[in-house]
């Protein structure tokens, strides 16, 4: 038997370079076939590569603590490196073997050491479908002995980075989209092989991007500067213990490049004749290149990354290549995706122009590109004669199919391939079972998550709007914290947050925050999405173990309970009325509707904010918070109190009658405990009534499920998930759907789009229910936060004969594995190392605890009583 350690983890980053913490904490996972392992005590070592000093070593530390330790060594500096690994002891045995090192790296943690400047190419002439990139370069000397050079890039804009005539780094339509004028995202890269002593030249190609492309559905521009900018240093250490810092300043210049067009929406346009060739190397001729403009920057403003950029994650190659009724060429890519095209362009007559339009879907065969509203969503690549291989650089769209005009003789699909681009986040969650319609849903769910988190977690990728909105990303989130490693990025996000929260505490329906639409009606603090502000984080602390996050976010978390109880009055009744989403999108309002829902948005509100004050008592209760516990403990019963008072009669029986007034209730847990099982009953009546069709909109879809099974109703719930007919999650999939759409009817049976304006086919929110998939059908969950106790507990059903999911939790990799034959169930749980598992067998049978390893178990399905056990780890 072995016992190893992964590489320490430092914080949430993948790759720690240029981090912007003093004091990062420290995680790692331990790898053993040993039963029951439990780490008794940890070492570290911390070492400065760069010193004189032999390693420092904390000495044995008793303890099990291994997720996000404090940093145990003297606070660093900005550009500081260590390496760090651990050993560990378990048992009565010795201490495991070393870690490999991890090498960490801060960044400018001291806003003064950034010397060079933002500077601003003069603004091209205005176009209707996107602004020219522009190229800027400049160049300096270096001395010799280099033994290391980092370079530190943002930008108003996006960017691709050069250095003497290469890339530098994968990162695509760097930096994203933060708050800019609170933080603006910078990003560190190791250039020591790319540096030479003498002459080096940068080079940025400079895009509008977020700051001052178009922005949301209204079709403003200049939204938060009217010129771009760019803001380079390259920092050189050489063996003499010297350090030379050069970057962008005034004797920097730029020049128009090939790129003519280029905007998120509009798309992008290529001149392939107007290539500027060697513009990055040393020597080149800029003479005729026009000089940049220094412009301010606060460079408090700048922040290191908390999560991975955007990067290219994959290729698909087109599945057909046909022909239209109208006679244009599509290409089929048998995936709806986020991304671009990447073609092989042939030798044409220069000046020829191949045009590349993208969709989601085909309408009576044609591209159904209506649903994009203002979003051209449209490439052109213009020939010179020769053959090259082109890819845009500043733009993204959520496409399936592609549409072809103007290529140079019959189109060969070997010419092209689909490149998907999202936030570089690592998977960590599986699912699957015997049912090929639930694994579609599940890869749907997968798919709208990988095409939605690009920086920001948006609504939608291909229409105009792509917007942050805080109530998608709320009903998500634990979704999306169970398939990828979301804690960095979301991290980040949550500080955009913080920073757009207006002052009387109020959150923005989405983030980061822009005033883009002056048709949406005034609104208050709003139900369900500013309620991001207290899920999201708690989510994070509930999956990962982070309770660094619920301190960050402490002081935005009450200031939006506040904003919330203070809309509410101090009856709590909201009796300002006004607009809300409220349950957005329920399956019953009108197409021109959507929030028209059948619970009125008041009793939304209601149990939202009773569920948002419970989470900051529980916060409250993890920080040491005395008073603050109290005082948000009595406004959650103060609010529970009054949804049962004004919502729900004495015996459970709902005032408004709908699924999500039953399922606030169960699922927030708003209900004395003789109304529950009352509650549920009419529940699964509602739902036997609404025909086993989803009944419920944004905000009541992810909870029904889970309120059946809560109260004994799971074959109900199972006859709501399988359901094939629309409004169900399957119907999408029985049409052919390859993400999850915004709504149920996006696509009519007849093949045609919703004639609504609002349709989009790749939107996560309605696949929360992923989470219902994870938890309760594969049955794992967290019981304690960061996973250091599961909850095992499978709801099967006779439609499945087996079903499976896995979770990388922060302590190793955690999976159920069931078979059911008939009655007989036979079950499989991995429990990680340093953990245990509560398993509650669907027979009725009491739970069991077990510790690491990997367990079996069979039983006989008591039919009715599978779903009686508590429900999962929540506030």
């Amino acid at each position: 038997m072995s016992t190893t350690v992964r590489p320490v983890t430092v914080e949430h980053h993948r790759e720690p370079l240029g981090i912007g913490q003093a004091e990062p904490r420290l995680s790692w996972v331990v790898d053993t076939d040993v039963p029951g392992w439990v780490q008794r005590a940890h070492e570290l070592e911390v070492h400065d590569p760069d010193g004189p000093d032999a390693p420092w070593r904390t000495g044995r530390v008793d303890g099990d603590v291994q997720v996000l330790v404090p940093w145990p060594a003297a606070a660093l500096g900005s550009r500081e490196r260590r390496t760090v690994r651990v050993r560990v002891w378990g048992g009565s045995g010795g201490p495991s073997g070393w870690s490999a090192p991890t090498l960490l790296e801060t960044g400018l943690l001291d806003a003064d050491l950034w010397t060079s400047r933002m500077v601003s190419p003069a603004r091209p002439a205005t176009g209707d479908d996107g602004e020219p990139a522009v190229l800027l370069r400049g160049e300096a000397d270096l001395p010799g002995g280099i033994v290391r050079a980092r370079v530190r890039a943002t930008a108003h804009g996006v960017m691709t980075l050069h250095l003497n005539g290469s890339p530098v780094g994968e990162d695509v339509l760097h930096p994203g989209w933060t708050s800019y004028s609170n933080r603006l995202r910078y990003r560190t890269w190791d250039v020591t092989d790319l540096v030479r002593s003498g002459r080096n030249a940068l080079g940025v190609h400079l895009a509008d991007g977020w700051w001052r492309g178009y922005l949301g559905f209204a079709g403003l521009r200049d939204v938060y500067g009217d010129v771009t900018g760019a803001l380079v240093q390259l920092e050189v250490d050489h063996a003499d213990g010297t350090r030379t810092v050069v970057g962008t300043d005034g004797t920097w210049r730029w020049a128009p490049g090939p790129v003519t067009r280029a905007d998120l929406y509009k798309g992008e346009t290529f001149d392939a004749r107007r290539r500027v060739p060697g513009w990055d190397l040393p020597g080149f001729d800029d003479a005729g290149w026009d000089p940049v403009v220094p412009v301010a920057l606060d460079a408090s403003t700048l922040v290191a990354p908390d999560g991975p950029p955007v990067r290219r994650r994959g290729t698909l190659a087109p599945v057909s290549v046909g022909t239209s009724p109208s006679g244009r060429t599509l290409v089929d890519f048998g995936q709806n995706l986020v991304g671009r095209l990447r073609v092989r362009v042939p030798a044409g007559e220069p000046g020829q122009v191949v045009t590349l339009r993208h969709a989601e879907v085909l309408e009576h065969g044609e591209l159904g590109v209506r649903p994009l509203r203002a979003a051209r969503a449209t490439d052109e690549v213009v020939l010179d004669g020769s053959e090259f291989t082109w890819e845009p650089g500043f733009t993204l769209h959520g496409f399936r199919y592609a549409e072809v005009q103007g290529w140079p003789g019959e189109f060969p699909a070997e010419a092209v391939e689909a490149v998907v681009v999202h936030s570089d986040l690592r998977r960590l969650g599986e699912f699957e079972t015997s049912d090929p319609l639930l694994n579609r849903l599940h890869e749907n769910v997968v798919w709208s998550t990988r095409g939605n988190f690009v920086d920001v977690p948006t609504d939608c990728p291909q229409r105009d709007e792509r917007l942050g909105w805080t109530g998608d990303l709320q009903v998500f989130a634990p979704t999306a914290a169970y398939l990828y490693d979301t804690a960095g990025m979301l991290t980040g996000w949550l500080a955009d947050l913080a920073a757009d929260q207006h002052e009387d505490g109020n959150v923005p329906v989405y983030v980061p925050w822009a005033d883009v639409d002056p048709h949406l009606p005034p609104l208050g603090a709003e139900a369900g999405w500013g309620d991001a502000a207290t899920v999201v984080p708690w989510t994070l602390y509930e999956r990962h173990g982070d309770v660094g996050v619920l301190r960050r976010q402490w002081a935005s978390m009450t200031a939006w309970v506040d904003a919330f109880a203070a809309r509410a009055g101090e009856a709590l009744d909201f009796a300002g009325g006004g607009f809300s989403f409220g349950d957005w999108l329920d399956a019953a309002a009108p197409d021109d509707q959507p929030w028209a829902a059948r619970l009125p948005w008041q009793a939304v509100a209601t149990a939202y904010l009773a569920r948002s004050a419970r989470i900051v008592r529980d916060a409250a209760g993890v920080l040491g918070e005395t008073g603050a516990r109290e005082r948000y403990g009595r406004l959650a019963e103060r609010a529970a109190g009054r949804f049962r008072t004004e919502y729900v009669t004495p015996s459970g029986r709902a005032a408004f009658p709908s699924q999500t007034a039953y399922a606030l209730g169960l699922a927030f847990d708003l209900l004395h405990p003789a109304q529950r099982g009352r509650a549920g009953e009419l529940l699964a009546e509602q739902v036997a009534a609404d025909g086993y069709h989803v009944g419920s909109g944004f905000l009541g879809t992810p909870l029904v499920c889970d309120a059946l099974a809560d109260t004994g109703h799971a074959a109900t719930a199972w006859e709501l998930l399988l359901q094939r007919e629309c409004p169900s999650w399957l119907y999408p999939v029985t049409m052919g759907a390859t993400t999850i759409w915004e709504r149920w009817n996006s696509l009519l049976p007849d093949g045609s789009v919703n004639p609504g304006t609002m349709t989009s086919f790749n939107h996560y929110a309605l696949g929360a229910v992923a989470d219902f998939l994870h938890r309760r059908v594969g049955g794992l969950a967290p019981a304690a936060p960061g996973y250091r106790r599961l909850r095992i507990a499978p709801v099967p059903h006779p439609a499945l004969t087996w079903a499976r999911t896995a979770h990388e939790t922060p302590y190793g990799r955690a999976a159920v594995a069931w078979e059911l034959d008939g009655d007989d169930l036979a079950l499989e749980v991995t429990v990680p190392p340093s953990t245990e598992a509560e398993v509650h067998l669907p027979d009725g049978s009491a739970p069991r605890t077990v510790a690491a390893g990997t367990h079996r178990f069979t039983c006989t399905v008591t039919r009715g009583r599978a779903a009686q056990a508590p429900a999962a780890f929540a506030p």
